[in-house]
């Protein structure tokens, strides 16, 4: 059968914004110019996007974005040197949008602001966020005070625990069964990756294992200047075989810790995961056997209708106006 959403995991992903117009988007030596005018930091922010996340050592943003969010065009108007560069670089393709006439009456502001990330997001230093298409499949920590693409599915609770769920293979495997592909690259969907899948007990093992992880990955990540992709392409990589690269040894052996802490939160202690290079869905990865692959993916769903049944009924589908805000 197929996964249910559950009620249970709702409100804790988000879509973010979907501006709809490259104009919003400012480079850095031009939004420099701008915040020389210091009113104009409360409508310019960092824009972080899918490629900036998986690409940068510490997931930083390399542009920034313009945000009138929940102003008026007069309102709009104080900040004129924001205002001026939307005048000059996004007015005329939203005049050009004759299909949604609330983009071009409302011409300053994003299509789908995220709203209700941004109240998830309200006194947060730090989110995880996970790039929707993606071959890494990874979340990493960053910075809560910056506008998110809709690009990327932003988890708020920041708890390790939570990054070692979502980075450990049951999540990985349970996404590639049930999200579509687009070559190589995973095309995350929230509602029926996230939505759906039956989280354990958070427990202090993972914790633990999701503090280790954080911390070591990042130092790799800025002692060698790699981010979230070029590190797990040589992780995945079998011919880089163990004893070659001490670093990637080290990454496979905290993801070989970090699968068994999250089947002994499950209570499934007992699958044999004999971790090594294994194909799926036509991606080859550091990962869990197939027999314990099969195992996993028939348990979590079994798990996820039994949950589904206790919940009374299914959680509906969630729309652009609701948690999942922004999504295409």
């Amino acid at each position: 059968g197929k996964p249910m959403r559950l009620a249970e995991n709702r409100a804790l992903a988000f879509i973010g914004a979907n501006i709809n117009g490259i104009g919003f988007v400012v480079d850095s030596v031009s939004a420099a110019d701008l915040l020389k005018d210091q009113s104009s930091s409360r409508v310019i922010r960092p824009y972080l996007g899918g490629e900036d996340l998986n690409s940068d050592p510490c997931g930083h943003a390399s542009r920034w974005v313009i945000d009138f969010t929940g102003l008026s065009e007069e309102q709009a108007k104080l900040y004129p040197g924001p205002y001026g560069w939307l005048e000059r670089h996004l007015k005329d393709y939203r005049s050009t949008l004759v299909a949604k006439p609330r983009l071009q009456r409302d011409w300053w502001l994003y299509e789908a602001p995220a709203v209700r990330l941004r109240k998830a997001l309200a006194g947060r230093r730090s989110v995880f966020a996970l790039a929707v298409v993606s071959k890494t499949v990874m979340p990493a920590r960053v910075s809560a005070s910056q506008v998110f693409s809709h690009k990327l599915v932003v988890i708020t609770d920041d708890r390790a625990s939570v990054l070692a769920l979502y980075s450990s293979s049951m999540h990985v495997l349970w996404a590639y069964r049930n999200c579509s592909t687009m070559r190589q690259d995973l095309n995350y969907s929230p509602t029926d990756a996230f939505e759906t899948f039956p989280r354990p007990p958070m427990s202090e093992g993972l914790e633990r294992i999701g503090r280790m992880l954080d911390t070591e990955r990042r130092e790799i990540m800025l002692r060698r200047q790699l981010g979230l992709t070029k590190l797990y392409n040589l992780v995945n990589d079998p011919e880089l075989p163990a004893g070659v690269d001490a670093d990637v040894d080290r990454m496979r052996q905290i993801h070989v810790e970090l699968d068994r802490e999250v089947m002994a939160a499950y209570g499934w202690g007992d699958v044999a995961l004999d971790h090594g290079f294994h194909t799926y869905r036509q991606m080859t990865r550091w990962t869990v056997c197939p027999a314990a692959r099969v195992e996993i993916l028939d348990r979590l769903l079994e798990e996820n209708h039994r949950r589904a049944a206790l919940q009374g009924e299914v959680a509906p589908a969630a729309s652009d106006d609701d948690e999942l805000e922004g999504d295409e």
